[in-house]
């Protein structure tokens, strides 16, 4: 493989000792040779307003855009809020889907999550993938991991210590390595 695979990690969470960030760099940290890893703020995105959108994007909004437009693939990692999404990971979506061309359109995607319940964030990716659907989101369907109990598979410094959870993200990795491969050279449908 002559050109890594560029993965970009999002992180629903602004919480310092998040789980799902942390997922993200374990998630790095067990990537297969090959995969070139790079994460994305999304705090600093102001709230989302139609009328400062007809002014002019944000700086932090286009940022973003071109990380995604440079990515391969995009990883979410968030935590279930309300049986859903975090409110900034959908106000970053929002940002994003109202650009010309949105960056999503075809891009290879899979989705991880953490959380201190059993479900693991079973509701929230389905409801991402929901939203995936709109923007033309290639989202990888397996194998998925989500990870409930997090509080008991990673330790205080955030570093996931269960061998069972490492081993089922480290094949997950591999496999969004794969799509994004399948995926690197298709053009999204013109809508």
């Amino acid at each position: 493989m002559s050109d890594p695979v560029r993965i970009l990690g999002i992180s629903g969470s602004l919480r310092a000792g998040s789980y799902n960030s942390a997922a993200l760099r374990a998630a790095q940290a067990l990537a297969p040779e090959g995969v070139q890893f790079e994460f994305a703020e999304i705090g600093d995105l102001p709230l989302y307003d139609d009328d400062q959108r007809h002014q002019a994007f944000p700086p932090a909004v286009l940022r973003l855009e071109q990380q995604i437009r440079s990515a391969d693939a995009v990883l979410f990692a968030s935590p279930e809020y309300n049986y859903s999404i975090s409110g900034v990971l959908k106000n970053a979506i929002d940002w994003l889907s109202r650009l010309d061309h949105q960056p999503f359109a075809g891009k290879a995607a899979g989705i991880i999550g953490a959380s201190g319940g059993l479900l693991g964030t079973a509701r929230a990716q389905y409801h991402l993938r929901q939203i995936g659907v709109f923007l033309d989101l290639r989202f990888m369907n397996r194998p998925e991991v989500m990870i409930g109990g997090a509080q008991n598979r990673f330790d205080s410094s955030g570093t996931l210590t269960d061998a069972a959870t490492r081993e089922i993200l480290a094949k997950f990795v591999a496999a969004l390595r794969d799509w994004a491969l399948a995926h690197r050279r298709q053009a999204p449908l013109k809508q």
